[in-house]
């Protein structure tokens, strides 16, 4: 003869809890305060690829605007250092409205421009895989920080090594400029950059999860998306380098 109990509705609710908590030790207000934080974060980061892809796509397929960013050496170089200069006001003004989403679109569109000229100096099959890989290793390394985050690990530890790296990263992209290497060379500085920017997608990504503020929802969209930006750069290069 079998009894069924009755159900616990607390119990319930607490394994409910439980299931959607970001990290142990967080309380039930707080996490779902965060996750609306983390929500917010994601929303606008879709809108900046949705952007980025809009205008390096035209910038691929339309032909005046790819003609004029590589016959105007000074207007490329202008655009790659624009964003550099409006990291600034976007830090300053990111909790100020309506300023800090025009500082936001006017980013990510001069980033999406550049992006476009790599794109359209690169073979479509290329372009397809790169982003193909991309989008599965975010994919991955998202959801791995977010499962290792409930289990109680922490990623904080990785801050210093990948701003090392970062650092003799863009050195030795310097001094390509002067002394230009091999293909295989730079195939294998693409990969290299591949793995420090998967390592700030792990580590951004836990950011997002305990650190980050509340009022901090653009700055740290702004991080994710030079995050995946840079991987899918460092793995263009990569493949491209490699197919030739």
């Amino acid at each position: 003869m079998f009894e069924f109990a009755p159900l616990n509705s607390d119990a319930t609710m607490k394994g409910d809890i439980e299931e959607g908590t970001l990290y142990p030790g967080i309380g039930y207000g707080e996490n779902q305060l965060r996750w609306g934080f983390i929500r917010k974060v994601y929303g606008i980061l879709a809108a900046q690829m949705v952007l980025t892809t809009v205008v390096s796509s035209v910038t691929v397929l339309y032909r005046p605007v790819n003609d004029l960013l590589r016959g105007n050496s000074g207007l490329l170089l202008f655009l790659l250092f624009l964003p550099l200069v409006l990291l600034w006001p976007l830090y300053v003004y990111q909790q100020k409205h309506p300023l800090n989403l025009i500082f936001l679109g006017l980013f990510t569109s001069c980033i999406s421009l550049t992006v476009g000229v790599s794109c359209a100096n690169t073979d479509g099959k290329i372009v397809l895989e790169a982003l193909i890989l991309t989008s599965a290793v975010v994919s991955s390394l998202t959801a791995y920080t977010f499962w290792a985050s409930k289990k109680g690990k922490d990623f904080s530890y990785l801050g210093p090594i990948l701003f090392t790296s970062l650092i003799v990263l863009l050195l030795t992209g310097f001094i390509q400029m002067f002394f230009p290497l091999g293909s295989t060379s730079t195939a294998i500085y693409g990969g290299i950059g591949a793995i420090i920017f998967s390592g700030y997608i792990v580590y951004d990504t836990d950011n997002l999860i305990k650190r980050f503020t509340y009022d901090e929802y653009i700055w740290a969209s702004v991080t994710l998306y030079l995050d995946i930006l840079n991987l899918f750069l460092s793995i263009l290069r990569m493949l491209r380098q490699g197919d030739s």
